[in-house]
């Protein structure tokens, strides 16, 4: 089952000079393929890397359910054939993958953990060439270099609020891959554990009330790694006009610019790169 995804354009809130409108005529010639692997959804498009803008609209097709590794790459191979594309094809997936294998799965099945996600999606692509990586790491380097980060220098960091917390570090533009911050112990409890919109939302917080929360563990992260700019993205980063002030940690906060689209940018950023984790 199929349906069109929304164009990748950016928000109001892109700095100026960012990328154009994704209504991009056919003489752009920098593109990559990008494929986001996610709990309901498997999106896909082409990129105009000068721009961080898809080229026409991104592709969707349903995760299969269970969604084991052949199901999945069957899905990521469907979504690229939608677009004919026969180039190289950068894809993201919910977990650590580290020496081209899958350590951990996180809203798809447990069979993942030991795949080599390298063969796997090449057989399934007729041999091509493939970049594999985490989907925050992805969409932290999208952000990076064409959203919220774009122009910064030194340390940035994607947090992803869902339900959990996703992290991406980058340095001048450089990946750190596989950080799982939302796994790093804040006091008693996980990051994600007491500061993720899901807690909010079980708990009923207010805003006021998680944004302490939240701000404990920018702290942390603030005295670890001095980051010169937070990027926060997960859906409550579209409210993020009624929480990023109540913040009290020091280093600047910024909501994602991306979106949606950051997940398939980071891929075709990746596999344009040669990045392989």
């Amino acid at each position: 089952m199929t349906e069109s995804g929304t164009p990748g354009s950016p928000t109001a809130s892109a700095r100026e000079g960012d990328r154009a409108s994704d209504e991009k005529t056919s003489t752009a010639t920098n593109l990559a393929f990008g494929v986001d692997v996610g709990g309901s959804g498997i999106k896909g498009g082409i990129v105009d890397l000068d721009t961080g803008a898809l080229i026409g609209e991104r592709f969707k097709v349903l995760t299969p359910q269970p969604a084991t590794p052949d199901a999945v790459a069957g899905g990521v191979a469907e979504v690229v054939a939608h677009f004919d594309w026969q180039g190289p094809v950068g894809i993201t997936l919910p977990g650590v993958i580290t020496g081209g294998i899958m350590r951990t799965a996180a809203n798809i099945d447990k069979g993942w953990i030991g795949t080599d996600v390298y063969e796997l999606f090449s057989k399934n692509l007729d041999g091509r060439k493939v970049s594999v990586l985490n989907d925050a790491d992805a969409a932290g380097m999208a952000e990076d270099a064409y959203g919220a980060g774009k122009g910064v220098n030194g340390v940035v960091m994607l947090l992803t609020f869902g339900t959990g917390i996703g992290s991406a570090i980058l340095n001048d533009g450089k990946l750190v891959p596989n950080t799982e911050l939302g796994h790093l112990q804040v006091g008693k409890k996980e990051a994600e554990h007491q500061a993720s919109s899901k807690v909010k939302e079980d708990k009923g917080w207010s805003y006021e009330k998680w944004t302490e929360k939240v701000s404990e563990v920018l702290k942390t992260y603030e005295a670890l790694f001095w980051p010169r700019l937070f990027i926060v993205g997960g859906g409550i980063s579209r409210k993020s006009a009624k929480w990023i002030p109540l913040l009290t940690n020091s280093t600047p906060v910024e909501a994602a610019a991306l979106l949606n689209t950051a997940g398939i940018v980071g891929a075709a950023m990746a596999v344009d790169q040669g990045l392989r984790v």
